[in-house]
């Protein structure tokens, strides 16, 4: 997969459980797991909004190009 999610990286810089950010944005913790793990093939805006409020990042925080 050429594109890297860094959930997790920024899950703990901000200190924040993946079950605590299911609930601050309304999204299964099963889809944030997936997405987590890389494991899906499409993100809305919205929710990819609604994450990087709660973390308090930028959408290029969270998904990175790998070259490879």
């Amino acid at each position: 997969m050429a594109i890297r999610i860094n959930l997790d990286v920024e899950l703990a810089k901000s200190k924040m459980s993946l079950t605590e950010l299911s609930e601050r944005v309304g999204v299964s913790m099963t889809n944030l797991s997936l997405l987590k793990t890389g494991k899906v093939k499409a993100i809305r805006f919205s929710t990819l909004e609604a994450i990087c409020r709660e973390l308090g990042c930028q959408p290029g925080d969270l998904l990175e190009y790998v070259n490879g």
